[in-house]
């Protein structure tokens, strides 16, 4: 017997889960709220000012899902919509509180040059696709799991440029496919590689001087 497609195992998880929120099932959308909040506010963070705002927004962003549900077409994953419906309202809020965050943010800057391609592993790999094909030396396995090592990756993500720093979380943070970031963020799929390509590479700088000084 085949195996199930994953992208047709999600349709039906999602053919369900709608029939449930639909039908008014709390214990439906309590769960739907549970796997995917941790992961909104991460994301809404990246565009308002503080951890409060984010809340907010996804507060707001869950208030919309419950009244639009019935609208939803299934065009899309059923969280690329909600994220996207996130994506909307956080820039609004971010805009509200002069932190203003264009849609431009999401297209890629000519002026800087494109990350080679031949530096991460292909979408064929069968395990690491898009991840870095060789990681510089020496990277300490153990330094870089520690507290101070992931912290000091989640302020170099932090810094990166809103729309690097949108894609990367998605993918890399959240494990999202590149087709669930092109939806939720409407971007085309050239832009998502590029953008994470430019992303992962400054934070693999980051890690790399990091590393360097921690271990001369």
């Amino acid at each position: 017997m085949p195996a199930v497609a994953p992208e047709v195992l999600a349709l039906a998880q999602d053919s369900a889960l709608l029939e449930a929120l639909r039908a008014g099932d709390e214990r439906a959308f309590l769960e739907l709220v549970e796997s995917l909040h941790g992961g909104m506010v991460r994301f809404a963070r990246g565009f308002v000012k503080t951890d409060t705002a984010a809340e907010d927004v996804v507060q707001d962003t869950w208030a919309v899902v419950l009244q639009d549900i019935d609208r939803f077409e299934g065009r899309s994953a059923l969280r690329s919509w909600i994220f996207g419906i996130l994506g909307n309202l956080a820039r609004t809020r971010a805009a509200k509180d002069g932190r203003c965050v264009p849609l431009s943010a999401l297209q890629p800057d000519d002026g800087e040059s494109a990350v080679d391609p031949s530096e991460f592993h292909p979408d064929s790999h069968p395990r690491w696709a898009g991840h870095w094909a060789k990681a510089p030396e020496p990277w300490p396995e153990a330094r870089l799991l520690s507290r101070e090592a992931l912290a000091y990756i989640r302020d170099a993500i932090e810094r990166l440029p809103e729309g690097q720093r949108a894609v990367i979380r998605l993918r890399d943070v959240e494990g999202w496919t590149s087709q669930e970031v092109c939806e939720a963020l409407g971007v085309s799929e050239v832009n998502q590689r590029v953008l994470l390509h430019r992303a992962r590479s400054r934070v693999r700088r980051e890690i790399a001087r990091h590393v360097e000084r921690r271990n001369p």
